[in-house]
């Protein structure tokens, strides 16, 4: 017998969500839930998802991968990354309902999906492990911070720039322009990563936070492994870096055993060529193959 990819329609308040559910022939007990993030065509990064849980699969991992409301082919309306708590419970639910002998879920997610499963998994005593891929952290002075750091400095160096600017093909008006914003939101008065909250720590994580800061106090409430990838070459995990740089509480828990982190130097956004992929299914393989091995 080989494994199955079984079509799975999950019931979220009045809406459906579409999943897809991969049972091996000999399953393990941990399963790993992968959470769609924004929308992309399907041979982009989401079929790089299919791929994922299939190698899971074939390493005796349950995996399902759905698409939350609004997004993909569930219906409801698009909603925020930020706003499907309901959804992630509801897919858990029916993933241990299709296998019941699952003892607990780790999330895997990208950018915002992967923000998205921090917000929810310490709610969750099912969640077992999350799977952090570029984390989406963005705040405008972060933007700002990430541009001029990275982005302009490397445009400084390229060829292609100054091959424009002896050509008189430059266009010095709105480049200009371009950094006198990123200047502006960076002398911003508010230090949107410091601030912290005033709740007690057994209170759920204040909404209204800055996105880095509401994140990071979810990792706090979070008391299980933990795996982040980094893309060497993308402007989220580099604003990502950022904020751990500029932030000690970040960095601290960071340094603590239970997370991990990996960098694929070369990578782009979306680990979009074979050898990315094969690196971010061999590092999620192994991480959750540990997971089931001695404490």
């Amino acid at each position: 017998m080989s494994s199955q990819e079984i079509p799975v329609v999950i019931s979220c308040s009045q809406d459906e969500l579409l999943s897809i559910l991969h049972i091996p022939v000999k399953a393990e007990k941990i399963g790993v839930l992968i959470v769609v993030g924004g929308p992309q065509y399907r041979v982009g990064s989401h079929r790089q998802f299919v791929l994922l849980a299939r190698k899971l699969c074939e390493n005796n991992f349950p995996v399902m991968r759905f698409d939350y409301r609004g997004m993909g082919d569930s219906s409801g309306i698009i909603r925020s990354f930020a706003q499907v708590d309901e959804d992630i419970q509801a897919a858990i639910d029916a993933f241990y309902e299709q296998c019941p002998d699952l003892t607990g879920v780790v999330i895997w997610g990208l950018c915002d999906a992967a923000s998205a499963a921090l917000f929810y998994a310490y709610q969750d005593k099912r969640v077992q492990g999350l799977i952090l891929l570029n984390p989406w952290v963005f705040t405008e002075q972060g933007e700002a911070k990430t541009y001029l750091k990275h982005y302009y400095w490397q445009r400084l160096t390229s060829a292609d720039l100054w091959k424009k600017v002896l050509c008189l093909q430059f266009n010095y008006q709105d480049s200009l322009r371009s950094l006198v914003a990123f200047a502006s939101k960076i002398r911003a008065s508010t230090d949107e990563v410091k601030q912290g909250p005033k709740a007690h720590y057994s209170d759920l994580v204040d909404a209204t936070l800055a996105l880095p800061v509401r994140m990071r106090e979810c990792l706090k409430r979070f008391n299980h492994p933990v795996m982040i990838i980094l893309s060497g070459r993308d402007l989220t995990a580099e604003e990502f870096r950022e904020v751990v740089k500029a932030d000690h509480e970040w960095h601290g828990l960071l340094a603590q055993s239970p997370v991990q982190r990996v960098d694929i130097q070369q990578a782009d956004h979306t680990f979009s060529s074979q050898q990315w992929r094969a690196e971010v299914e061999n590092v999620t393989l192994e991480w959750v193959k540990a997971l089931t091995g001695p404490a």
